[in-house]
């Protein structure tokens, strides 16, 4: 018996990826959730791989593993299960999983290098480009990385010429497994053992290195930069203490954050309202009770859910415990964190993909490490490796952020539930406008619900408006802004007071046509329609990122330069707002404004203060934001919302329209808003407007039943793309074909409704064709495991080798 390591593979395919077993070398320590490196195929490649398994067992035939990279394991045995359970439900493979359980920064590249392995008498009888490398390698006189050597050179990547070179044992190859974003270190100095006090140093020592020394002897140990700036020296002082073995300098890892401030207040100081108090005290019992518990925490907006969330935080963290806090957007995280901070200071890590690389490996350390114990942050925040987990909160957990689009396509809903149980923790979702699916497991008593029907304090809902466009009169300068609502807006500034509009929409004109043939402009790349955007005077697809200037940009068709605008986007509107109000102070928040490091946070941060009085965005400034002084609301464009190819259109508009509503008047001024539609009839914006979610949910859940939608089946998308659409087509068909028959022969008792395959609704992405397929079905382990039969075979197809396959668990429309 040897011990052995079963191991997955990076950049293995949906075929063969499975756990691979190596002998593990005599001498080399290894445990399960380290990276290794493994010789893999005919050839030996080398490649990365994580160690899921150790064990004890036969070890003939097995190839032996070639290095160890992690000197503790990355993954503890819950996570190790947590890839194991994504890729048995997202379809992804297994080191697809580890990655996404990792922060990026984590990432390993595998190099090589070559050095002499002896002075080469062959080297005289060498020649060509042989004789080079063996000449250049004596200059060096140290190991050279392979990309180094073969650019001096002028080699190309293929020659043989190295490859000859240690066959013939004059080369010695080596492999350099090397972290791509390095730990945080910084130097510090101490003084050496036995060494107290200055009297203790025999040595004689100049009056510089005496201060040094009685520095040290007052703080025990500093940093080399702290050493010199209170000791007045400079380093060399330092490095000759440390040669006369008076002073030893060491190097201690730093973790990388722009957040470090202490805490100012105590959550236990926050005044609760007898609702919020009856909340926080049903949430504690069930934390209480030892065991995975769940439960929904309705309330309108301005209710203070998040107040209830800091006071069971502080429970769980006296406890012993810790606990993650998700976000649905980047732009909610500065805001949150900050509350966080105020309460809990450095207990509390921040992971999103704003933050640099390195500031993310960092304050992922810090959970693992136990220096932090609450996490706070978007859709991976989920995976935080929090030790002793007591309780997940979902803020917004109706948000479509929370399901990830790209493989693992997994939600953070899911992976929530899965941790909770592990942990026995409590499970808490939170919204004004839960989903469907959370509210009817509350309603069947899975969740335990817990309500918030009032605003804290004094605060009153918003008296809500619905101006019906067809009717409405416009502004004089423009086509976005009714005038009803311009009035409310001067009469905002004329307070002192701010607002907020949302239009879901970015850049100026969302139309672009032909004013000669009517062609309207596509982008070369995608079957979308390009949109032009006035801060670079470019036509812009807003999915692959093609651009071409506007000013040179011909009709494909007929060649003429004329071009017709139309639509509105946030662009469009900023613009008619600084003509209709020439001395407001206007915001715009969008993709566009926000790409920059840290500008959500400026930006939120200066609307708070009062730098701005009118703030445009999309859907990012419609959730989760608290400001005192906004008491005017605009929905510029609800119908486009409402209309989409989504059995959850509905949903989401009622969603965006309560949310953004609940946005004003949420202190002691009243708040007011208005709705901008041409279908002013339409019971969703009436219902958003009555901010009634009880009558909402009865008549969606109704329709779902009818229907056959989630919650009574699970959706599951298959999807196709290429670069041939006929192919595309041919190889959708082809897989239903043999999904049907698989069914029929193997799996005749398990229910089935399969709708499609047609075009995806849009047809063409970054160059790529793309099909689909919805398959309603029970989403158990058999049908899993039927579905991961069809598409291994599938895989196995050589004609379809040019059409990719992928499947989406969690699939949010109808086709």
């Amino acid at each position: 018996m040897v011990q052995t390591a079963r191991v997955a593979l990076e950049n293995a395919s949906l075929q063969y990826d499975r756990l691979y077993s190596y002998r593990v070398p005599e001498g080399m320590s290894l445990l399960a959730g380290c990276r290794v490196t493994v010789p893999f195929g005919a050839g030996n490649r080398t490649r990365l791989g994580i160690a899921m398994e150790v064990s004890q067992e036969e070890g003939e035939g097995l190839k032996s593993l070639s290095s160890v990279v992690d000197t503790a394991p990355l993954l503890n045995g819950e996570l190790l299960g947590l890839a194991r359970w994504l890729r048995e439900n997202t379809f992804c493979c297994y080191y697809d999983a580890v990655r996404t359980l990792l922060p990026p920064g984590m990432g390993v590249d595998l190099r090589y290098t070559y050095e002499l392995s002896r002075e080469p008498q062959e080297a005289l009888t060498l020649e060509g480009d042989q004789k080079r490398i063996i000449e250049y390698l004596q200059g060096r006189g140290k190991p050279v990385r392979e990309e180094t050597l073969l650019a001096a050179l002028g080699l190309a990547a293929d020659s043989p010429c190295l490859q000859d070179l240690c066959r013939a044992g004059i080369l010695l190859k080596s492999q350099e497994a090397r972290q791509k974003i390095l730990d945080g270190r910084q130097v510090m100095v101490r003084l050496e053992d036995g060494i107290q006090e200055l009297s203790d140093v025999t040595a004689k020592i100049t009056a510089k290195q005496r201060d040094v020394v009685q520095l040290l002897c007052e703080t025990g140990e500093a940093s080399v930069k702290e050493v010199c700036y209170f000791a007045a020296v400079g380093r060399t002082v330092i490095e000759r203490l440390e040669k006369a073995h008076i002073v030893r300098c060491f190097t201690r890892e730093i973790y990388r954050t722009s957040y470090q401030a202490p805490a100012q207040s105590d959550p236990a100081e926050i005044q609760l309202s007898e609702e919020q108090q009856q909340a926080c005290g049903t949430l504690c019992q069930l934390y209480d009770t030892g065991e995975a518990k769940g439960a929904l925490l309705y309330g309108v907006t301005g209710s203070g859910k998040t107040e209830v969330f800091l006071r069971v935080i502080r429970h769980v963290l006296d406890s012993g415990r810790g606990a993650i806090v998700l976000v649905p957007e980047i732009s909610l995280t500065p805001q949150t964190a900050a509350r966080f901070r105020r309460y809990f200071g450095e207990d509390v890590a921040v992971l999103h993909s704003s933050l640099s690389m390195s500031e993310r490996m960092d304050e992922w350390k810090r959970i693992k490490n136990g220096k932090a114990r609450i996490a706070v942050g978007t859709r991976s925040a989920v995976f935080a490796p929090v030790e002793h987990l007591g309780l997940i909160v979902m803020d917004e957990e109706q948000e479509s952020s929370y399901k990830s689009e790209k493989s693992p396509r997994y939600h953070a809903r899911d992976v929530a539930r899965i941790r909770a149980a592990h942990h026995k923790a409590l499970l808490l979702l939170a919204s004004a406008t839960p989903s469907i699916e959370s509210y009817f497991r509350a309603c069947q008593g899975k969740y335990t619900l817990v309500s918030l029907k009032n605003r804290y304090g004094n605060a009153k809902l918003p008296d809500v408006h619905i101006l019906d466009m067809a009717t409405q009169g416009l502004t004089a300068v423009g086509d976005c802004l009714s005038a009803e609502l311009a009035q409310e807006l001067q009469a905002a500034l004329d307070r002192g007071e701010q607002s907020i509009l949302l239009l879901n929409r970015r850049g100026f004109h969302t139309l672009i046509k032909c004013a000669v043939c009517g062609t309207v402009a596509y982008c070369p790349n995608c079957s979308v329609a390009l949109t032009y955007h006035s801060a670079n005077g470019h036509f812009m697809c807003h999915y692959c990122g093609h651009g071409e200037p506007a000013a040179s940009s011909l009709c494909p068709q007929c060649g003429s330069k004329f071009r017709r605008f139309s639509g509105v986007g946030t662009q469009k509107v900023q613009e008619e707002l600084e003509k209709l109000f020439p001395k407001a102070r206007i915001l715009r928040m969008d993709m566009d404004t926000t790409m920059a490091r840290d500008s959500h946070e400026r930006m939120l941060g200066d609307f708070a203060a009062g730098k701005y009085d009118i703030m445009i965005g999309t859907q990012m400034v419609a959730k989760g934001l608290d400001f005192p002084n906004v008491t005017l609301v605009g929905i510029l464009s609800a119908d486009a919302s409402l209309y989409a190819q989504d059995y959850r259109s509905f949903e989401r508009a009622f969603s965006l329209f309560t949310q953004v509503v609940g946005r004003s008047g949420r202190a002691e001024k009243p708040g007011r808003a208005f709705i901008q539609t041409f279908t002013p009839e339409n019971p969703v914006i009436e219902l958003a407007a009555s901010q009634d979610y009880p009558a909402f949910y009865q008549e969606e859940i109704a329709s779902r039943k009818i229907h056959l939608y989630p919650p009574f089946c699970d959706m599951m998308g298959i999807g196709f793309s290429g670069p041939d659409q006929k192919e595309v087509a041919q190889a959708a068909r082809t897989f239903l074909e043999h999904l049907v028959e698989s069914a029929k022969t193997g799996y005749p008792d398990m229910p089935l409704r399969v709708l499609g395959p047609c075009e995806s609704q849009i047809a063409r992405i970054a160059g790529k064709y793309r099909w689909r397929m919805v398959v309603k079905c029970v989403a158990n382990a058999r049908f899993r495991q039927f579905l991961r039969e069809q598409v291994e075979w599938y895989c196995g197809q050589k004609e379809w080798k040019r059409v990719a396959v992928y499947i989406d668990p969690r699939c949010e429309s109808s086709l």
